[in-house]
């Protein structure tokens, strides 16, 4: 299958984007939110125009989101109705089981719930607005702003720091006091433990 990526230049309605996640950092959405309320009517479509939703055509033309899972929830949020979107490949031919198939080999998909348990594709569910919160990758994000590590282009890879953090930091110590759990994370990035991770930047000279 070849992909390619076309931009569908009409608007497609946020609502009708299908996630292939069942989580997201709700931090990272709020802050998202902020930033899209600050700017003004022009900004916002330039920056509509400019930050398109990669997405893969699927079985009943459906079309599935691959990334920018917390742009599209924010901008939903926010009441924006539509988006365009980048199509990465054309799966509409697949049947539904084959589709998924592809989507899990290709590591198009995170169907890992807050938990960090995999879940069955039925889980996954079937609006942005269904998306649900992990504490822990809002901690991964707030980790990576904070120079925890470097950004990596390698699929999901802040819900990969969100699964090491969550074996390490207890979620009390998030809900708690989200900047002391974030200092734990900082020290835990730092680490040699960290090592095998993603945009690992090494550990801190002493």
């Amino acid at each position: 299958m070849i992909d390619v990526r076309e931009p569908i230049l009409h608007p497609v309605p946020i609502a009708d984007l299908r996630p292939t996640q069942i989580t997201v950092g709700m931090r990272e959405v709020a802050a998202k939110r902020n930033a899209w309320r600050k700017r003004g009517l022009v900004a916002g479509e330039k920056f509509l125009g400019e930050h398109m939703i990669p997405v893969i055509q699927g079985p009943k033309d459906r079309l599935y989101i691959v990334d920018h899972h917390h742009l599209a929830r924010a901008l939903y949020d926010e009441g924006v109705a539509s988006v365009l979107v980048t199509q990465m490949a054309n799966l509409r031919r697949l049947d539904q089981d084959e589709f998924w198939s592809v989507m899990d080999n290709r590591r198009w998909m995170h169907p890992f719930d807050a938990r960090g348990i995999r879940r069955g594709t039925k889980d996954i569910p079937k609006s942005v607005s269904g998306m649900v919160d992990d504490p822990f990758r809002s901690l991964a994000g707030e980790l990576r702003l904070a120079g925890g590590y470097a950004k990596d282009t390698s699929p999901f890879s802040e819900f990969v720091w969100a699964d090491f953090l969550r074996r390490r930091i207890k979620q009390k110590r998030i809900e708690a006091n989200f900047a002391a759990a974030l200092a734990d994370a900082l020290v835990l990035a730092n680490s040699e433990a960290a090592d095998y991770l993603p945009g690992w930047s090494g550990p801190v000279a002493r």
